[in-house]
């Protein structure tokens, strides 16, 4: 693979990985373990490939939809697991970033950096706009269903990046477009809060 595909691909994870963490690593293990595009044997990042990493990372998977279901998504998300989430989030990205590039032989260190940049990013959209779509809905199983379809969006967008590293592309201009439509949108509606003060 060469570097632009690498980076694409790089950056295209850490932002699915943004959107909702696990879904997006097990995709890049399973497939760097089964050499399907992906393959970070060989690497400083190899562990991201290995069973016991994979498996661990199912198992607070599953730890964590349960701890959500059992004190309802409202409260999850101002609690300090969705905080712990969020930061595994963040890490997750840094290490696919660095990941697919060291694949190919590429200095990692600063895909670190981008790779958590892209999460960083994928996160200041998602996480606003699926409390919103929370606050919206009535009862906690509605709200819930808005975490599956996080992480029914996080999968697609791993496994479409994965096959076609530059639809990585488009996605990050989605997000940052969405970014800045989002803060000019709050910016406004605080000054209009302070006019009618």
């Amino acid at each position: 693979m060469d570097l632009f595909l690498a980076i694409c691909q790089g950056a295209g994870l850490a932002a699915a990985a943004g959107i909702r963490p696990f879904l997006p690593v097990l995709v890049a293990g399973i497939a760097a373990r089964a050499d399907l595009l992906v393959n970070f044997e060989g690497t400083d990042y190899a562990f991201l490939e290995a069973g016991p990493f994979l498996l661990a990372v199912v198992v607070v998977m599953i730890f964590t939809v349960v701890a959500e279901r059992r004190i309802g998504s409202q409260a999850f998300e101002r609690g300090p697991l969705a905080a712990a989430v969020s930061g595994i989030a963040l890490g997750f990205g840094a290490l696919l970033f660095a990941g697919s590039l060291a694949e190919g032989g590429w200095s990692s260190s600063l895909a670190l950096v981008a790779g958590f940049f892209c999460a960083g990013l994928a996160q200041f959209v998602a996480r606003p706009l699926l409390a919103r779509v929370r606050a919206r809905l009535a009862g906690d199983e509605a709200a819930a269903a808005v975490s599956f379809y996080a992480d029914g969006v996080s999968l697609v967008l791993a496994i479409l990046v994965v096959a076609a590293p530059p639809l990585a592309i488009p996605l990050l201009i989605a997000l940052a477009w969405l970014a800045i439509t989002g803060s000019r949108g709050d910016s406004g509606k605080h000054a209009g809060l302070r006019i009618l003060r």
